[in-house]
């Protein structure tokens, strides 16, 4: 009896890792592939439901520390700093490398522009080019504002240029309509998704920037096999960050998004999944 009552004492948890509903909180960047994701687990599992709330990195990150969300999605790892708020929170973070990720950057059709070095480009974003674009950001708290500052301006300020226009898909319209702008979106948003080959062909409403690739010399656009190697200049990662301490719904959701089908579905979005193998290999074409 004694043994009985130990097991009807164990905690009571609502959710289990194919049962239950949770919220999370995803980079908005790559709502296209984890709406796609959220679909397939949702249909695997008819049990659970996942609500996945879209939103700039930054607040990411606020929702995972004021507990709002056990699992985030987001393009980089927890600092130093925030690691010993995790510790003296009693959170204990699980992070994990999902995907590689490219940032396009779109300029309008009419516009006589398609290969940027970094030069220029860093000249763009900070206003001082002779190149005078707009430059048009999803949000000031994006996950793409961080990695333009952090790794292509290594710090630098933005110019008085630059604008946020409140999501990636707003950034593609406006490039659309606007001849002297140039914007910097995640590559979900600029790629065919009815492409059946899956060749990596990109949406022909604005025009795809080639980005130098200053050690090679290559002037290379997001492509899989680019961001695969990381030869494309603007390449980053996703990571899943996971505070459950005991098999959730947001641990089952990511063992789904790191596992087989998952990684499949960011294969089909354009993305590197690196969590799979992935063969690459060398193709010449002959006349």
């Amino acid at each position: 009896m004694f043994l009985l009552a130990s097991c009807d004492d164990r905690p009571k948890h609502p959710d289990t890792l194919g049962k239950g509903e949770i919220d999370i909180s995803v980079d908005e960047t790559f709502r296209p592939v984890m709406e796609l994701q959220g679909t397939v687990f949702d249909s695997s599992f008819p049990e659970a439901k996942v609500h996945i709330h879209y939103k700039p990195e930054s607040e990411c990150f606020k929702d995972y520390f004021a507990r709002k969300a056990r699992l985030i999605l987001v393009t980089r790892e927890l600092s130093a700093q925030e690691k010993a708020v995790c510790e003296q929170s009693k959170i204990f973070p699980t992070t994990l490398k999902l995907a590689r990720d490219g940032i396009a950057v779109v300029l309008n059709n009419a516009s006589p522009d398609t290969m940027l070095d970094m030069p220029t480009l860093q000249g763009i974003l900070t206003g001082q080019s002779s190149k005078k674009y707009t430059v048009v950001f999803d949000d000031q708290g994006s996950s793409t504002v961080r990695f333009i500052i952090d790794s292509v301006l290594k710090g630098a300020p933005l110019g008085k240029n630059v604008y946020a226009a409140k999501g990636n898909k707003e950034v593609v319209d406006y490039v659309e309509k606007n001849p002297g702008a140039i914007g910097f979106v995640g590559l979900g948003y600029v790629s065919d998704t009815v492409d059946p080959n899956n060749t990596g062909a990109f949406i022909n409403r604005v025009k795809i920037a080639a980005i130098k690739n200053e050690k090679t010399g290559e002037f290379l656009q997001p492509y899989q096999a680019y961001i695969a190697l990381r030869s494309y200049p603007l390449t980053r990662s996703i990571y899943y960050i996971n505070s459950e301490s005991y098999p959730g719904l947001g641990t089952g959701f990511a063992n789904f998004i790191a596992g087989q089908r998952g990684q499949l579905i960011f294969f089909h979005a354009h993305m590197f999944p690196v969590r799979s193998e992935m063969v690459i290999r060398e193709a010449a074409i002959k006349n």
